[in-house]
């Protein structure tokens, strides 16, 4: 049972759900690599993952940690489904997909590591040190979201 461009039910289905999946896989690694950071140095890389400050009507509610990581884990998944829309139009190698993947999860880095200044739990915005522990954490985000959502393919 074919669909518009030749893909299957079953076949967008299973894509979908990897997707999900792998946004979940890929939020608990880039939040456990913060986490860690956060643990072992004075770098509050974890707080500006969690960090919803800036956000009108979250900002006015107390949340729990794990409701914040929620949240990450929830953008992480719309993310992940972007991206396999995305890519799924794309007739791209593997190594040019993850290319993109990883590069796109550095410019939501960069771009979010500005929102530390609404904060003042969260690392200055001069500081390279943190900018470089964030990005990092993103890069390794980044290829274990291309990693999983790309697997499956060959080339």
């Amino acid at each position: 049972m074919a669909t518009k461009g030749g893909m299957s039910l079953m076949w967008r289905k299973y894509r979908f759900t990897q997707s999900v999946w792998a946004g979940i896989a890929a939020g608990i690694i880039l939040g456990l690599i913060l986490n860690m950071v956060e643990h072992f140095t004075s770098y509050k890389v974890y707080t500006l993952l969690l960090n919803v400050d800036y956000v009108p009507v979250l900002k006015e509610l107390q949340l729990s940690e794990l409701t914040e990581f929620m949240l990450h884990l929830l953008i992480s998944v719309l993310l992940s489904m972007a991206l396999t829309l995305f890519l799924q139009q794309k007739a791209w190698s593997r190594k040019r997909s993850m290319s993109l993947v990883i590069l796109v999860c550095l410019a939501v880095g960069l771009l979010l590591f500005p929102t530390t200044a609404l904060s003042v739990r969260t690392p200055a915005l001069s500081d390279l040190t943190a900018l470089a522990f964030w990005l990092t954490g993103h890069l390794a985000y980044g290829l274990a979201l291309g990693w999983m959502l790309t697997g499956a393919r060959r080339g």
